[in-house]
């Protein structure tokens, strides 16, 4: 069974952090690059950051050197964790593989705003 379950996002003031967990069902984690990508109101989702299955790393521009992408292999579970956050950063943010899966889970949506 295909679970992508995303939690962590709220309201938060411009400057401020959250950090992003997704847990994913063991059957599309394990072996899988996974990513963050996020859909603001009106655009077409992109790609935020994706981490390979030995901990390589990589980033949008429009976030490089202000979110960090982590996994835990024991918990079948990745983190975003977001500082210094914009106003441009609001979206709702999802996980999946890269390349993605059909399926998608809820999302969780992050507010920046004053």
């Amino acid at each position: 069974q295909v679970q992508l379950v995303e939690s962590g996002g709220g309201l938060v003031q411009p400057g401020g952090s959250l950090r992003l967990s997704c847990a994913a069902s063991r059957s599309i984690f394990s072996g899988r690059f996974m990513a963050w990508y996020r859909q603001a109101p009106g655009n077409q989702r992109e790609r935020v950051a994706f981490i390979t299955p030995g901990g390589g790393t990589n980033y949008a521009d429009s976030v490089k050197g202000r979110f960090t992408i982590s996994r835990d292999s024991a918990k079948n579970t990745v983190y975003l964790q977001m500082n210094s956050l914009k106003l441009e950063d609001t979206a709702v943010y999802y996980c999946n593989t890269l390349p993605n899966v059909d399926y998608w889970g809820q999302g969780t949506q992050v507010t920046v705003s004053s």
